[in-house]
């Protein structure tokens, strides 16, 4: 045989080598040595990290194009320096003692870039807007996924089209309609990479059909405010009257869409009344418009009387967004939207060129999860975690703090703690000085709060700046702490409040 290799073992020990990047050209003393340093310097610079495992020399020496012993030369000449050991069964590794050089520039310390809110390293954080990660289904993830990719088409893992796979396009219409009360043919859906994934492709959309002005809530994230923005569109706040978003002002805006939280509007909590529902997409139908409805934690509602998706009033003038963000995991950075039939071609044009489409096996998993029935067990036992943890906020709350109410609580992760005037600045300031973030209420006011992912919210006013409607209030994200941790974080928000208010 033209193949030259002694053992299989020989063989099964090419087939297992890592890849290696060495440049060996230009040396003026040889391969070996021109190996050596290359070698040498990747240690040096960090390239190639204490424990590394480096190639069989037969190996890299048919990836370098050199005769083997040159390669066991290098690798003998390096371990006699110190900066390889080899161990018999073990092969050769870069030393655990060898560390990086850092000279000049590279000195310098790189800045970390700003941590996200809810990463922020605080002993206790009662930020909203993300679920107990520790609560995350792993085994049942798990195991959906081996189920999904047994059963997985070959054609699943080659070039995909717009709109998701059809699994989970099949999946999501059967539990939209059911759990939400949408009207979700799986042709109407398409699967993106989270919810601000869906908005910026429809803000692009819009922006392309001739629309101008998005309404949107006059209290609501700064991130999705700033992508509309972003994507040319110039966004109006609706006016606020009786604590809800007045929707009878929306002829008055001139615009051609408006974002709505309806079942539970962030972050204040309240639902969009039915009258107001009604009106929302009355202006649609009239005007030729499109509500994009946020239907961020619509599986969470821990009362009797539950919220449908405004979608189903009318399927054609409104787009039904939604996202496993609350539900499971931001981290899986998996959304879906539920769209008007006028509005899909376009969205497939538009999606097609995104260089950010959702991982294909994560489709399958989650499509097989719900198919499963293993999603709606994962939310029936969160949403009775997450109830109890409400009833104990609440109740903590009314005993220690009496001069603070409690509103929001009827659905979601989080809840709305309403100040004394005067108390904001100092309850923030005490609340960072015991290790506890909370967000305030006026940094998600239009006009007022950050428009920046990973902005301060915890941050108290600036100096004149008026309250808004709502008044002096905090943000409580209930659902963040992992189980542990909760108790704690609840006793510091207590001590906080029974100091300052």
């Amino acid at each position: 045989m033209a193949d030259s290799w002694a053992t299989s073992r020989e063989l099964r020990d090419f087939q297992r080598s890592l890849d290696l990047h060495l440049d060996v050209r230009g040396g003026t003393r040889g391969t070996g040595a021109a190996l050596i340093r290359a070698l040498r310097e990747a240690v040096r610079t960090g390239r190639l990290a204490p424990g590394t495992r480096l190639p069989s020399s037969r190996a890299l020496a048919a990836d370098l194009g050199v005769a083997r012993n040159t390669v066991a030369d290098a690798y003998a000449e390096l371990v006699a320096e110190g900066w390889l050991t080899a161990r018999q069964g073990s092969g050769t590794r870069v030393a655990a003692r060898a560390r990086p050089r850092r000279t000049g520039a590279a000195a310098a310390r790189v800045p970390e870039p700003p941590p996200h809110p809810l990463d922020r390293r605080a002993t206790y954080n009662l930020l909203p807007g993300a679920p107990d990660s520790a609560r995350f289904p792993r085994a049942a993830w798990a195991a959906a996924a081996r189920r999904a990719l047994t059963a997985a088409p070959s054609a699943a893992f080659g070039h995909q089209g717009p709109g998701g796979r059809v699994e989970l396009r099949r999946a999501l219409a059967g539990y939209l309609a059911r759990a939400r009360g949408v009207y979700a043919e799986p042709e109407r859906i398409v699967v993106c990479a989270g919810f601000t994934s869906g908005l910026r492709l429809l803000a692009e959309v819009l922006r392309a059909e001739g629309a101008r002005r998005v309404a949107v809530e006059p209290y609501g994230l700064g991130l999705h405010r700033r992508l509309l923005a972003d994507a040319g569109l110039r966004t109006v706040p609706l006016p606020y009257d009786d604590g809800c978003v007045a929707t009878a002002a929306l002829p008055a805006t001139g615009a051609h869409a408006v974002l709505l939280t309806p079942a539970h509007q962030f972050p204040t909590g309240v639902p969009l009344a039915p009258e107001r529902r009604a009106a929302a997409v009355d202006w649609a139908r009239a005007a030729g418009g499109v509500v994009l409805e946020d239907d961020y934690d619509g599986e969470f509602r821990y009362d009797r009387q539950p919220v449908g998706a405004l979608q189903s009033l009318d399927p054609e003038h409104v787009a039904h967004l939604g996202t496993v963000s609350k539900s499971l995991s931001p981290a899986l950075r998996l959304g879906w939207m539920v769209l008007p039939g006028r509005l899909l071609r376009a969205v497939h044009a538009v999606q097609a060129l995104s260089r950010t489409p959702p991982g294909v096996v994560d489709q399958l998993t989650l499509a097989e999860f719900v198919e499963s029935g293993g999603y709606d067990r994962h939310v029936r036992a969160a949403r009775q975690r997450y109830r109890r943890r409400r009833d104990r906020l609440v109740a903590e709350l009314a005993r220690r703090a009496p001069r603070v109410t409690v509103t929001g609580i009827a659905a979601g992760l989080h809840a709305v703690v309403r100040l004394p005037p005067g108390t904001e600045g100092r309850v923030l300031a005490r609340a960072a000085r015991e290790g506890l973030a909370v967000a305030r209420l006026g940094a998600y006011e239009y006009g007022k709060g950050a428009w920046e992912e990973g902005a301060d919210f915890t941050a108290p006013a600036p100096p004149g700046e008026v309250p808004g409607p709502e008044g002096e209030a905090l943000v409580v994200g209930y659902g963040t702490p992992p189980e542990h941790l909760y108790p704690g974080a609840l006793a510091a928000l207590c001590r906080v409040l029974e100091a300052e208010t």
